[in-house]
């Protein structure tokens, strides 16, 4: 085998090593405290999780405006059926007097 020469100093064959591992941190990732974020995934995440509320917010109140519309149709109905209860009720009394 040849030995890589020198020039300048530096050695013409790369550096075959692999990179010392943390495995401190690698076995115990809760005590890792340098934690690097991508600035650009985490600015996506939070438009999304903020898309995400606004249609969630969009959806309740559309629940809550589907829930007052059938209570007032509700209403409604129940006063028509009194009202007409109340027709048919004064109408057989009046026919029972004659």
């Amino acid at each position: 085998m040849a030995s890589p020469t020198a020039v300048n100093g530096m050695s013409e064959a790369p550096d075959r090593t692999f990179p010392a591992a943390d495995v401190e941190n690698e076995m115990n990732p809760g005590m890792n405290t340098k934690v690097e974020v991508d600035p650009v995934s985490s600015a996506v995440a939070a438009s999304l999780e903020a898309k995400e509320q606004a249609e969630a917010a969009r959806q309740q109140k559309e629940r809550e405006k589907d829930a007052m519309q059938s209570l007032k149709s509700a209403i409604l109905i129940s006063a028509a059926v009194v009202a007409v209860a109340g027709a048919i009720f004064a109408i057989s009394k009046k026919l029972r007097e004659k």
